[in-house]
């Protein structure tokens, strides 16, 4: 068997139920992920800790996904994937059960640090098969599909989380994200090609040379100014609908809800912005943010101009991750091809790096000025994403110059 054979002897339907399986996977991963944003009053209650302390339990997942993805892709390069599939499944799923069942705060916060350590590699890994299951004019999108759904279920979670919390348990979301990722990891141990062509061992130093791309560097800048600058608010986005502009939980389920559906939105705008303007589209979307952001600062407790506000976010937030995907991997297929894994991760990682950045910033600001200062403090995160732009578009040109 060749190394492409695994996959170029499925059949058509077992290479979309593959595809399909992998965007599922994205959803499962932000499910377990983001479990925990819907019910963090209640966590805190039901374990006594403060609003700030149990943020750690998604600033923590942050950075260990952060930092780990990484490292873990580097120290894997020379295994078969469909081992580290297997592997990172087991991990999964073990850590969303004691995530379920957790007796103490010390030991849910150990969970989400297990989930975190290994979601972003399991993601990068999973989206290498797409290239091999489709024809390369849908790559791209499907790959698009796979972060999308990754985003919506980051709200899904939420909402359905704060619903649920409402009406009867907040573990239940834990339980139901435990159960998603049973299921889809079992459907992708028996389906997915046991061979492929990117199985070609790569070493540590032959992968890491990207990361010393100074595009690379500042666009992960970017992600961790521009996330941190959303995520400031977003962290502690249930609480601000119910304190600051005084929704009932139902009435902020629902709220969450629309908001999905703006991020949603906000992936595809994101694939369009790409293809037609590249990274430079991002000198517009961040001054557009940091004006969104302040006027949800000014707005205060005006429950109508609150909500706009908290509506354009979800518009605007996912737009910048595309056009920094795009660099990350053209930039690995130009001068590093075996990275394009780790390529294919960065976008996690440095979306997570942001999230832990501002959430952490959002902790500070919830103790010490109150929910309602969140805005003005991302405002000032988005100029400086902006001005990491205005730096990252020259590098870029003088890289595609050289190549």
């Amino acid at each position: 068997m060749t190394k492409t054979a695994g996959a170029s002897a499925l059949s058509p339907a077992r290479r979309r139920i593959c595809v399909a399986l992998l965007v599922v996977l994205g959803f499962s991963l932000g499910c377990s992920e983001f479990a925990v944003i819907g019910v963090e009053q209640e966590i805190a209650d039901a374990y006594g800790v403060t609003l700030a302390e149990a943020g750690q339990l998604i600033s923590f997942f942050a950075m260990t996904y952060a930092f780990l993805t990484p490292l873990l892709t580097l120290a894997t390069g020379r295994f078969k994937r469909f081992h580290l599939v297997v592997a990172y499944s087991a991990v999964f799923c073990v850590a969303n059960l004691v995530q379920s069942l957790a007796p103490t705060f010390g030991i849910l916060l150990a969970s989400r640090v297990l989930i975190g350590a290994v979601s972003g590699t399991f993601l990068g890994v999973g989206i290498t098969f797409i290239p091999e299951l489709v024809d390369p004019k849908r790559t791209s999108a499907m790959i698009s599909v796979v972060y999308a759904a990754f985003s919506v279920a980051m709200v899904v979670a939420t909402s359905a989380g704060k619903a649920l919390a409402a009406l009867s348990d907040w573990r239940i979301i834990m339980w139901a994200a435990l159960a998603l990722a049973l299921v889809t990891c079992a459907a992708l141990i028996t389906l997915l090609p046991r061979e492929g062509a990117t199985d070609e061992p790569a070493t540590a130093g032959e992968q890491v040379r990207l990361l010393f791309e100074p595009q690379v560097m500042t666009g992960i800048a970017i992600f961790v100014f521009g996330v941190g600058s959303i995520y400031v608010f977003y962290g502690y986005v249930t609480p601000y609908l119910e304190t600051v502009l005084g929704m009932s939980p139902l009435a902020a389920s629902a709220t969450l809800m629309a908001y999905g559906a703006g991020t949603f939105a906000s992936n595809l705008l994101s694939g369009w912005v790409d293809s037609r303007f590249g990274i430079r589209a991002l000198c517009v979307t961040f001054p557009m943010l940091s004006v969104v952001l302040l006027t949800l600062w000014l707005a205060g407790s005006s429950q109508p101009l609150g909500l706009a506000c908290v509506m354009a976010i979800s518009l605007l937030m996912y737009i910048a991750s595309v056009p920094c995907i795009s660099m990350f991997i053209n930039t690995a297929m130009r001068k590093h091809p075996k990275a394009l894994t780790l390529a294919s991760s960065l976008e996690a990682t440095a979306f997570n790096i942001g999230i832990a950045f501002g959430t952490a910033v959002g902790g500070a600001i919830v103790n010490d000025l109150g929910l309602a200062n969140v805005g003005a403090v991302g405002a000032v995160f988005a100029l400086v994403a902006l001005g990491l732009v205005l730096v990252t578009i020259p590098l870029e040109r003088r890289s595609k110059a050289e190549a």
